[in-house]
């Protein structure tokens, strides 16, 4: 529940941050270059005078944007490619299969470096190349709950009542396989977060000007000696938001144990 509420804090922190930032947070400064804490900068300013306080708040809107809709992303295409190679098999099944298994040879990270590379950092890139990788893992997992779901009794009485593939995939297939595929998305969205914080620390996330946690932790990361707070505060969030995702995931398994 602490992990629930916490979690809940942040989004709503994320989704209000207009409203609850103190000041633009790429407004900049040069009266202001690392200004100490003080009742006018909470948390100080930077290397060009921007508010700390509101780039940490508008940092968890873009995370929070980029992971949720990365996850959706690899959520539903990874689904999709396991309930067709599971239902069907066959050749569509080895084809599909071995797609993702060239998929999933490559290290995230590198396929991630190589294709933001290409086509340069954004946020629609940045959400792809999360996404991703993550699709090959959705459509193992769904292959074999459908793998085993298609031989239940309801699906032969669908197949003789004379219902079409697709529909005995959507109504009778997808219905049964979804705990895998919700416990899995939401076990996505911590990795995710830290994800876009990885690729934005190492310079491939989206716009520098633009908060990000992941870029705000680069930012500071030449001035941790003199200003360690430009790099602490990003990184305990990142911290934070994660671990509370997975407090509150561990007790969702816990109360459905019980």
């Amino acid at each position: 529940m602490f992990g629930a509420l916490i979690s809940l804090a942040i989004a709503v922190v994320a989704i209000t941050a207009p409203w609850l930032a103190p000041y633009d947070p790429i407004q900049v400064g040069p009266d202001k270059i690392f200004a100490a804490k003080s009742w006018s900068h909470w948390l100080g300013t930077d290397e060009l005078g921007r508010d700390l306080l509101s780039r940490l708040i508008y940092g968890a809107r873009i995370s929070f944007f980029v992971g949720i809709i990365a996850v959706i992303f690899k959520t539903v295409i990874g689904t999709a490619i396991g309930l067709v190679t599971g239902y069907f098999e066959g050749f569509v099944d080895h084809l599909l299969m071995r797609c993702i298994d060239v998929l999933y040879a490559f290290p995230r990270t590198l396929l991630a470096l190589l294709i933001l590379t290409i086509v340069g950092p954004s946020i629609p890139a940045l959400i792809f190349v999360i996404g991703l990788g993550g699709i090959p893992q959705f459509a193992r997992i769904v292959r074999g709950a459908v793998l085993s779901a298609k031989q239940n009794d309801y699906v032969v009485a669908a197949r003789s009542l004379g219902s079409t593939s697709g529909r005995i995939i959507w109504r009778y297939l997808l219905p049964n396989v979804l705990a895998p595929i919700l416990i899995l998305s939401s076990l996505s969205l911590a990795r995710a977060i830290t994800a876009e914080a990885s690729l934005s620390f190492l310079g491939l996330g989206i716009d520098p000007t633009l908060p990000t946690w992941g870029g705000m932790l680069r930012a500071g990361g030449p001035y941790l000696r003199l200003h360690p707070h430009m790099a602490i505060f990003p990184g305990l969030l990142i911290m934070l938001a994660v671990l509370m995702l997975w407090e509150m995931l561990s007790a969702i398994f816990w109360i459905r144990g019980c």
